[in-house]
């Protein structure tokens, strides 16, 4: 299951009144473990930047003058993010920005559908509870030292963690069933495996391996653990 957890910085609130994306920070999780792959890039908003979002970002006018365009990027974004979930917080507001940027670039919108809101989530999970980025941080005793300032690609790099913690921990899955493997996604070497690179030491005793079989023999010729066994 691969998912992006994505976050911008802007000019301001409303895309509506001229506000343009200025950052986007986005990071891959892969089974909801982090893959090392991320997408980053800063974007020439061609217009002021206004001194209240300055200070949210510290992004200046005279920093952004060269860099490129949305529209020059939007296929490299638009492929990162491709048939994944987004994982944002406070999501209507920057799946608000990234569609007008789309828009303005003649590519399709995309779906609210796709966006999944830590915001939302952390709201229902601790009603009445502060739900900020750093309120959840303090909560989870996870490490934001770093955020002096917003900034899209850090922002993200602590969101994956704490959205890792919202929906209870990285929770491996059993992977008892062969549909469940996709023949379509090749692993690389960034996306961790389940293999240990040594095998953990035997623990079950002669007597103990004798009564499972014994076990699995009673489940029957179609039963998954027999399958199992006749697969080892």
């Amino acid at each position: 299951m691969r998912e992006i957890v994505l976050d911008t910085e802007t000019t301001g609130l409303d895309p509506r009144t001229g506000d343009r994306i200025v950052e986007i920070g986005a990071v891959e999780l892969w089974n909801h473990l982090p893959t090392g792959k991320t997408f980053h890039k800063y974007l020439n908003p061609e217009r002021n930047m206004p001194e209240e979002a300055q200070a949210v970002h510290g992004l200046t006018e005279e920093f952004l003058r060269d860099k490129p365009l949305f529209s020059q990027i939007v296929d490299d974004f638009l492929l990162f993010i491709k048939g994944s979930k987004l994982i944002i917080h406070n999501a209507s507001f920057d799946m608000k920005f990234i569609n007008a940027e789309l828009e303005s670039a003649k590519k399709s919108k995309l779906s609210n559908d796709i966006a999944i809101d830590t915001l939302s989530i952390a709201r229902k999970k601790f009603p009445g509870s502060p739900a900020s980025l750093d309120a959840l941080c303090r909560r989870f005793n996870i490490d934001n030292t770093a955020r002096t300032l917003h900034g899209a690609l850090l922002d993200s790099e602590i969101l994956a963690e704490v959205y890792l913690e919202l929906i209870g921990g990285r929770q491996p899955d059993f992977g008892l069933s062969d549909k469940n493997i996709d023949n379509d996604i090749k692993l690389d070497e960034n996306r961790p495996t389940s293999k240990r690179p040594v095998p953990l030491k035997r623990r079950l005793t002669d007597e103990e391996e004798r009564a499972h079989l014994d076990f699995v023999k009673k489940l029957g010729a179609n039963s998954v653990w027999q399958k199992q066994s006749l697969k080892n």
